[in-house]
């Protein structure tokens, strides 16, 4: 063994004992592999960063879900490193002492009331007497659905019949006739559209103006071992953020592997109206999480507020 040799083998050794658990990463140029959780949601359209990011010490293994449920006991299990999950759910876990954090919103708006057609639904107040579905009762859209109710002076648990639903099964059950209308997130408005089941009633844009709905959370450990890594990763969705905004187009075709969906669909989405979906201004703030509490506190959702404070970490998002 020369002397390079030896200084090579001995500052790897060294390396080895000071930190252990970061030399395949710094000295074997290996990536930490993170899983971020994901359903085939436009709100989720930041997941494309996965394909299109050139990461150095990230990666970013999908995992596709069906319903927040599954995606939310995944993360609480620790079979996921992140997700982004519905602001209340994330809020719920987190009462729990689930050790996760959010480090970026996923997006802003992004949702409607859809209702089925020629059935007379023209204006929130026809919403009376109808069967109406939300995704989860911990779900932003459960708090849209009660806010525009309340606003038109209905009562939510009198008036009409709020149920659960997966997101990807209540195009059929439209179709179908099982429920009069929905609240979710796109595409699911637009294929009522285009399949000519259903229609747009109204926006969430509408209902809440730039409101917030997914959040990025990610698990404790992962933000305290791999800071580093979490920091890119946030920029790269950052950077995905930007390109979304300033090509909607080639954002909807780059759409089609992560979540399955028509680019047309997506593209409409993203620009009629503009701000139907936004990926602007997604550092988490205090603000947008305590209205978001209020509103679970007023629909009965929650009983007990979070550490908004000790729940959210804008550092990332902040140097991005």
């Amino acid at each position: 063994m020369n002397r390079r040799q030896f200084l090579k083998a001995s500052g790897l050794a060294l390396a080895a004992t000071a930190a252990p658990g970061l030399i395949g990463s710094v000295f074997a140029g290996s990536k930490v592999t993170l899983k971020i959780g994901y359903l085939p949601l436009s709100d989720h359209l930041l997941m494309i960063a996965a394909e299109r990011e050139q990461f150095r010490t990230v990666g970013i293994k999908p995992v596709k879900f069906s319903s927040w449920p599954e995606i939310a006991e995944a993360l609480k299990s620790g079979a996921i490193d992140g997700a982004f999950l519905l602001t209340p759910i994330a809020l719920t876990l987190r009462q729990k002492g689930v050790p996760i954090k959010a480090v970026l919103l996923g997006h802003r708006n992004g949702s409607a009331i859809t209702v089925r057609n020629n059935i007379g639904i023209n204006r929130i107040e026809d919403l009376k007497g109808k069967i109406i579905a939300v995704p989860s009762p911990f779900s932003t859209h459960n708090i849209l659905l009660r806010k525009a109710l309340t606003e038109k002076r209905m009562d939510p648990a009198r008036d009409l019949k709020i149920i659960d639903m997966a997101p990807p099964e209540m195009l059929n059950a439209l179709a179908t006739g099982r429920i009069h209308g929905y609240i979710v997130a796109e595409p699911f408005g637009a294929q009522a559209e285009a399949r000519k089941v259903g229609k747009i009633l109204t926006l969430s844009k509408d209902i809440w103006p730039n409101h917030i709905c997914c959040v990025l959370n990610l698990r404790e450990t992962v933000i305290n071992s791999h800071p580093e890594a979490v920091q890119e990763l946030v920029t790269g969705f950052t950077r995905t953020a930007a390109f979304i905004e300033s090509n909607p187009a080639g954002a909807a075709k780059a759409s089609t592997r992560i979540l399955g969906q028509r680019p047309e669909l997506i593209e409409k989405v993203l620009t009629s109206p503009r701000d139907r979906l936004s990926f602007l201004n997604l550092t988490p703030a205090r603000a947008d999480f305590a209205a978001t509490q209020d509103y679970m506190i007023k629909f009965g959702i929650a009983k007990n507020k979070v550490d908004v404070a000790g729940y959210l970490d804008d550092r990332f998002a902040k140097k991005s």
